[in-house]
């Protein structure tokens, strides 16, 4: 079976709108009532939110290519460029600031052209060192195909299954120029559901050596902020994505093997956007909860140990309890000094122990 750039009509996408129509009203109508929570919360809120929802989007598209980019750094590079906070936070590195870059612009500028002397910085954004690993790419500029066609392949040597093979490099000006034009000046069509033909789109065309699955991501982010009208981000479409990794594929897959037919991929993206807006009511409850901790804190203020260590255990991601050896290391004090900030915070009710002592003591927040 061919791929669908191959197919004589490529890329003239069709779909049965009628079969889509229920789906995308009500994703419309989840997304205008969790921006308007959003709206209803003060500024520092909504800040708190938006900063959450980023350090997500960053990290949960890495995670789909198997990268492990540090949440605090994510955070606090995004916290650094949007003027916020980073007091207690680590130094972000060359590759997370190049993450955080590509993802800003998207969503900070999502009404600028995209284009593909933009492209080409995202891309040189993502590699900083010109290096995947070990291996030397070539960065800010399409793929050449030089070592062969541009292949996703799994499976060992001798056995390798071929998932999908990319239009060949020398094809690529056309291809990419057709995809701009077409996302720039679309406008017969919902902006969700433009977010969803884009990612495929992109991803089919494979411009570059790598890279090319977290730069969709960042399209379809850019797509999303348009049709939210909004910089700020309260949900994270790759969070959804990250949590249904053998369906994305999988969806991806058939898409890129099927005819120009998208129907089926479109209801997938539409169904796991639904899904990623439901996921970001728990991150919101994090928020609230944050907010009233600190307003409670902030009648006495703390000293700038304990509020970096309250900062970190407030963190999605943040597993099991405090003990004074894992307070110590966190604020890079003294055993006897992590023991003093401790018991005082559980004299002002900010910290509750836990019912198993000894050896075991820990410690948690007070539920607010």
């Amino acid at each position: 079976m061919a791929y669908i750039h191959e197919l004589t009509r490529w890329p003239e996408f069709t779909w049965s709108t009628q079969s889509l129509a229920k789906a995308l009203v009500a994703v419309r109508y989840k997304q205008g009532k969790h921006l308007g929570k959003m709206e209803s919360l003060g500024f520092d809120l909504r800040t708190e939110a938006s900063l959450t929802a980023l350090t997500t989007e960053v990290v949960k598209s890495s995670a789909i290519e198997g990268e492990d980019p540090d949440k605090n750094e994510v955070r606090s590079s995004i916290a650094c460029r949007l003027g916020l906070d980073v007091a207690g936070l680590p130094k972000p590195s060359r590759e997370v600031e190049g993450i955080v870059e590509m993802v800003l612009d998207a969503t900070q500028n999502f009404e600028a052209p995209l284009t593909a002397e933009r492209l080409y910085g995202w891309h040189a954004a993502l590699f900083p060192t010109g290096r995947r690993g070990m291996h030397r790419i070539t960065v800010g500029a399409w793929r050449t195909d030089e070592t062969g066609p541009m292949q996703v392949v799994s499976g060992s040597m001798g056995r390798e299954r071929v998932h999908f093979q990319a239009p060949d490099a020398d094809c690529l000006d056309g291809e990419v120029e057709k995809f701009l034009d077409w996302f720039n000046r679309c406008s017969d069509i919902d902006p969700v559901m433009q977010a969803a033909v884009a990612h495929l789109w992109f991803v089919t065309i494979h411009p570059f050596d790598d890279g090319n699955g977290r730069i969709a991501r960042a399209i379809t982010d850019m797509a999303l902020s348009r049709a939210d009208q909004s910089k700020d981000r309260f949900y994270s479409m790759s969070s959804g994505i990250e949590a249904e990794r053998k369906e994305y594929y999988i969806q991806l897959e058939s898409a890129q093997r099927g005819s120009l037919d998208i129907t089926s991929w479109l209801a997938w993206f539409l169904a796991c956007l639904d899904r990623a807006i439901d996921a970001s009511d728990t991150m919101l409850a994090g928020v609230l909860h944050k907010a009233r901790l600190w307003q409670r804190i902030n009648t006495r203020p703390v000293n700038e140990r304990q509020r970096m260590v309250i900062n970190r255990m407030l963190e999605q991601g943040w597993q099991g309890y405090l003990s004074t050896s894992k307070y110590a290391k966190l604020a890079k004090c003294s055993p006897d000094t992590a023991l003093r900030d401790i018991k005082e915070l559980l004299e002002r009710g900010i910290l509750v122990k836990n019912e198993r002592g000894g050896r075991s003591t820990s410690y948690r927040l007070v539920d607010c």
